[in-house]
């Protein structure tokens, strides 16, 4: 495991944002960290990057307790950016690499790098606060990455920007996975969720309520719906056998018992002669799990 949070609990005064959460990143995946506003991500994001430490609980980072040495070892790209106005764009970003521990000399060589795959060599000398927030947004992610560390956490990485530049963080992010990087991707956007993430954890409250790997948590909350299209009429005495639950243009939706009596709709189908042309079972997005499952912690 890149990550390891155990039993962790972060008291403000009489308030409990994080209370007894464990989870663990599994190393080189990308992993959903969830949650509505005031759920305690901003908590423990704070806690894993040495900011802020527990009150109760330990975090490990690729098997050592956080120390102080370990920054270097962490990327943080805040949903609020935090780059200094004023001052220029390669300085700036020289200061940070060094501040993560390479050395002036490495820290222009990785600067270089990126600059030249971005494409944004003039923006070198120009000051932070005459970029567009899109310009910003790239100049931020560079400087949580320069150092290559071990984890990466983006909090909202894809806010404000247009698709071409969602794109093209959405590669860069993939590219640096595919090469070994763990990564915990903070995000409202289920859509992005289950596009990117392998796992995730659902935390409400400052509770830890939902944790697995994406596609199982799916398969956990699936209702046992299938739909199918057919190029010719559903036979008259269809709905005596199966739960129809809608009948959208050209198509039919069914509830089964459970799954394992799919066997016995393609049967049925078959012998009577259906022209199958779809046939899938509907799995739910990750929007409505979410839903469900903050809507059902709220009463607990």
């Amino acid at each position: 495991m890149i990550l390891s949070i155990q039993n962790v609990v972060k008291r403000y005064d009489k308030y409990t944002a994080v209370d007894h959460v464990s989870f663990d990143v599994p190393k080189g995946c990308v992993f959903g960290l969830l949650g509505p506003n005031g759920a305690g991500k901003t908590s423990l994001i704070r806690m894993i990057t040495t900011i802020t430490g527990p009150d109760e609980g330990a975090i490990f980072l690729d098997g050592e307790k956080l120390n102080e040495k370990t920054p270097e070892h962490i990327g943080y790209m805040p949903e609020e950016r935090g780059l200094y106005k004023k001052m220029k764009v390669g300085e700036h970003l020289l200061y940070l690499a060094q501040l993560k521990g390479l050395s002036e000399a490495d820290a222009n060589k990785e600067m270089k790098h990126w600059f030249t795959k971005f494409g944004i060599m003039d923006w070198w000398n120009k000051k932070v606060d005459e970029l567009s927030k899109g310009m910003q947004q790239k100049i931020q992610f560079i400087a949580t990455v320069v150092h290559k560390p071990k984890l990466l956490i983006l909090d909202e990485p894809f806010s404000g920007l247009y698709p071409i530049n969602t794109t093209l963080i959405k590669d860069e992010i993939r590219q640096l996975n595919e090469a070994g990087t763990s990564i915990i991707f903070s995000t409202h956007r289920m859509e992005q969720v289950e596009e990117m993430c392998d796992h995730i954890v659902l935390i409400n409250r400052g509770r830890n309520v939902l944790y697995g790997e994406v596609q199982a948590i799916k398969n956990e909350f699936k209702q046992n719906l299938f739909r199918i299209e057919a190029a010719t009429p559903m036979p008259a005495d269809f709905d005596q056998h199966f739960q129809v639950v809608s009948r959208p243009e050209g198509a039919v939706t069914v509830q089964l018992e459970d799954d394992s009596r799919s066997n016995d709709l393609l049967r049925y189908l078959l012998q009577h002669n259906v022209r199958i042309t779809r046939y899938e079972e509907i799995l739910p997005t990750f929007n409505e799990i979410f839903i469900r499952r903050v809507g059902e912690t709220e009463t607990l």
